[in-house]
């Protein structure tokens, strides 16, 4: 898997990914996607292969889309997972019940992490210059000014693999991020928790149930092939051989099943939660993602979703500097972007966790009473259903240019300019920094498909109402060429005709049948969109201001001109592969 570099150097592969946990697999998907060659890095034999994270949500499964794997990854999920907060009595004092699928998907789902892990690890043998060597435990890393050496132990001896970069997605304990010599700050809360997952769910109801039982709060979750999950907090005194013996466990679970004793247990195993953020994500050739990067506590399902987010957006930019498009200042903005969202993830998980977890039972009872108080109205209670308290991901620094002043770099959250098309807008919220919806569209080829599909895995300019090709001139195109972006036009079904026979042959021409696109376009001023090819939002504008906000985003991924034009190859998906049919 040798490939000569520019200089005349040889590489074993262009990244080596330490790890092959859920972040470094779906990294190696992506890369492998975007035709680069990976080695992956694992010092165990083979995949952890006990249940652990839980919840999936809508993000990362627009990334599970963007590599391909939805149909090998969908057997192993509960689609729409509900939770609800019962207090000690068993009443409900909270649903989370979200319905929105702005993104594509669910936004929330149970899934079986080894079996999700393992499709994601089988996904790479579609990809010729993607490898994964178990038994590999990184005793150390040299980096010199064009490369970046693993020194790796095994069995049969020293193995030594050279890259272009490296990146660890190790775990908390990670040693590549202990090479950065960065800081990794946060709490680590004394409170231990046993888990206890069963097959042949006992229960055999769905959804999740988050028990603030002062006596002692617990958790019971519903996941797909009828495995259950109970989650116990433990007291203070109660040690690891004491809580882990069967009639200690059976205790815990009278109160939850008639007979504990004739459960098929997977495991019981106590663990500590964790909040911590790296204070920097990358340090010369090397990046930390995953649980390298950041630890999250349990409560908000976020661990292994937070690592897929940090491949998303680290997979695209690798790509990019390994293709000779930016330099790699380019990297730096993968800790500007994904750090503050990583950080405010701990910090919600941390606070819902003492929200649940309080033992006084006059607090427990005020928390219930102010609960109850708080769902009378139909606002607060949306809130939480709807699950607007998490903080979506939101780009303020890194391959931005802002709506208002087009600055490089930058976006400002809100859109603040006097023009009356701005003014008279919905919202003042800015698109920019924020994930793209993912609606349903028609093409000549595509009936009722999904916008990523159709739009293929790299860059895109959206324009509604009008061709691209007639709103920018020429210099812009040309840009948009040595990019590798789509030129796409997005109109009213009703109007795709007529566009289809106007436009250029290197327009793709969408209709919008269901008017989400036209609501989306409708309530805000901006009908042109520079979509990054993790679906975020680098620029959006009204047309005139099209070639300086292109040329700010350029800037700020310092963009090369003249490198290579050719764009990565879209993974073959079923939807892919329909398309391609018609």
């Amino acid at each position: 898997m040798s490939d000569l570099s520019e200089a005349g150097q040889e590489f074993d592969s262009d990244v080596v990914i330490v790890g092959a946990g859920p972040a470094g697999l779906m990294l190696a998907n992506l890369l492998g996607g975007y035709g680069r060659t990976v080695t992956v890095l694992e010092a165990r034999d083979d995949l952890i292969d006990f249940p652990r994270g839980v919840g999936l949500d809508d993000e990362s499964f627009r990334t599970i889309q963007a590599v391909g794997l939805v149909d090998t990854v969908r057997p192993h999920t509960n689609p729409h997972h509900i939770m609800r907060l019962v207090n000690g009595a068993g009443k409900v004092i909270l649903v989370n019940d979200p319905k929105t699928d702005e993104f594509g998907w669910e936004r929330k789902h149970g899934f079986i992490q080894p079996e999700v892990d393992r499709a994601l690890y089988e996904g790479l043998a579609r990809f010729d210059g993607v490898r994964v060597l178990f038994g590999h435990e990184v005793d150390d890393v040299v980096e010199d000014a064009d490369a970046v050496t693993a020194i790796a132990r095994t069995t049969g001896g020293e193995v030594r693999i050279r890259a272009r970069y490296l990146v660890g997605c190790e775990g908390g304990k990670s040693p590549t991020r202990k090479r950065l010599g960065t800081t990794f700050e946060g709490e680590s809360p004394a409170t231990r928790w046993l888990v206890v997952d069963v097959n042949n769910d006992p229960l055999g109801t769905p959804n999740v149930f988050l028990g603030a039982d002062p006596k002692r709060p617990y958790v019971s979750i519903g996941l797909p092939h009828a495995v259950r999950r109970w989650e116990f907090m433990l007291r203070d005194g109660e040690t690891e051989e004491q809580v882990t013996d069967p009639a200690f466990v059976d205790a815990l679970l009278r109160d939850h099943v008639p007979d504990p004793s004739s459960l098929d247990f997977i495991r019981r195993r106590v663990f500590t939660h964790h909040g911590r953020v790296a204070g920097s994500f990358r340090k010369g050739r090397q990046m930390i993602a995953g649980d390298a990067a950041h630890l999250m506590p349990v409560w908000m399902g976020q661990g292994w979703n937070s690592g897929v987010r940090d491949a998303t957006n680290l997979a695209w930019k690798l790509a990019t500097v390994l293709r000779g498009q930016a330099a790699d200042t380019l990297l730096d903005t993968y800790t500007a972007e994904r750090k503050e969202h990583a950080q405010a993830m701990v910090d919600l998980s941390l606070t819902f966790g003492k929200f649940i977890k309080i033992t006084n039972p006059i607090v427990a009872a005020g928390r219930d009473a102010a609960s109850t108080v708080l769902n009378l109205f139909p606002g607060v209670k949306s809130y939480f259903a709807d699950m607007r308290f998490k903080p979506m991901p939101r780009y303020t620094r890194g391959v931005l240019a802002d709506p208002n002043t087009i600055a490089s770099g930058v976006a400002a959250p809100t859109l603040t300019r006097r023009l009356v098309p701005v003014r008279s807008a919905n919202t003042d919220v800015s698109p920019v920094g924020v994930q793209f919806i993912q609606p349903r569209v028609m093409s000549a080829d595509a009936v009722d498909a999904r916008l990523d599909d159709v739009i293929g895995p790299w860059w895109s300019v959206i324009v509604w109402g009008n061709s691209p090709e007639d709103v920018l001139p020429e210099r812009s195109l040309a840009q948009l060429r040595e990019l590798g972006a789509r030129l796409v036009a997005i109109v009213p079904e009703t109007q795709r005709p007529w566009l289809e026979c106007a436009a250029g042959p290197d327009v793709l021409v969408l209709g919008d049948h269901t008017g989400r696109v036209k609501t989306w376009f409708d309530d805000r001023p901006t009908p042109m969109v520079f979509l990054r090819p993790d679906r975020f939002v680098a620029g959006a504008c009204l047309a005139q201001d099209g070639p300086a906000t292109l040329d700010a985003i350029l800037r700020a991924m310092s963009f090369r001109q003249a490198a290579s034009t050719s764009t990565p190859t879209p993974v073959e998906t079923p939807a892919a592969a329909k398309l391609a049919r018609a």
